[in-house]
């Protein structure tokens, strides 16, 4: 799916007790952590399986975070203030590159079960399409499974339009068909 990242739509409020949280490599572990708590038990983890995997999500946000294109603009996570912890605790990722066309290439927007249809999957992609528009860059674009569904509501909603289809056979075996946005 594709962006022109002209007119961007304004970034709504997180609700309160959540904050952005710009990149830094000291929390690539929380990164990665979030991504694999995001994705384990999605189909997405049976197209690339690293995702439900806690180290090949590890080994997954070292190699972005080591790519020339890798923009720490366009990568954030948010954070939730939990009481029972006592602490922020990491609940959502995202993580965008310059791709060789020199456009925002969005790598992953992941966020945990239970703090999904809060808008913060919104939150966090408009803040990456601000840092890639920031950077200069005419476009953007993701890749997203096409059995999740409330991900594509989200970027159909934000204005991502299919730019193409691409299909990968993929054994279907014990993978939960939620929605992840």
């Amino acid at each position: 799916m594709e962006i022109s990242l002209e007119d961007l739509p304004e970034e709504p409020p997180l609700p309160v007790g959540y904050r952005l949280v710009p990149w830094s490599a000291e929390i690539l572990k929380r990164h990665a952590e979030v991504k694999f708590q995001s994705f384990r038990f999605e189909v997405d983890a049976n197209v690339f399986p690293c995702l439900g995997d806690a180290e090949g999500c590890f080994r997954l946000m070292r190699e972005i975070s080591m790519r020339d294109g890798f923009l720490p603009a366009a990568t954030w996570m948010v954070e939730f203030d939990d009481p029972q912890l006592g602490d922020w605790r990491p609940i959502a990722t995202i993580q965008g590159v310059r791709d060789r066309e020199g456009n925002g290439s969005i790598q992953n927007l992941g966020v945990i079960p239970g703090f999904r249809g809060m808008g913060i999957g919104a939150v966090l992609l408009i803040r990456a399409l601000q840092g890639f528009r920031d950077h200069e860059m005419p476009k953007a674009s993701l890749e997203v499974t096409s059995q999740n569904l409330g991900a594509i509501r989200l970027y159909q909603r934000l204005g991502f339009r299919i730019a193409s289809t691409v299909y990968k056979a993929v054994e279907m075996g014990a993978v939960q068909t939620t929605t992840q946005a």
